[in-house]
């Protein structure tokens, strides 16, 4: 299987701090109890970010003067 890195996040959040705090606060939802979006058998922060570059999670308050490629995404917010 491919390694998923930042560089494929940065496709649709184009942000390094916004993608690593979406992909702490989803680890968080997934200690809570919620489903992964994806198929996958990688650690927490791993499908985390999976779904970040899936364009399955979108943040939920974005930050200005960063883009976002809204029309990709396909999943809930973060």
């Amino acid at each position: 299987m491919a390694r998923i890195t930042v560089e494929d996040c940065l496709e649709k959040v184009s942000n390094r701090f916004l993608i690593t705090q979406m992909g702490i606060k989803r680890v968080k939802q997934y200690r809570e109890g919620y489903l992964p979006l994806i198929e996958s058998k990688n650690k927490e922060i791993v499908n985390s970010l999976r779904e970040i570059a899936a364009g399955k999670i979108l943040p939920d308050q974005p930050i200005p003067d960063v883009e976002i490629d809204y029309d990709s995404f396909e999943g809930s917010k973060i």
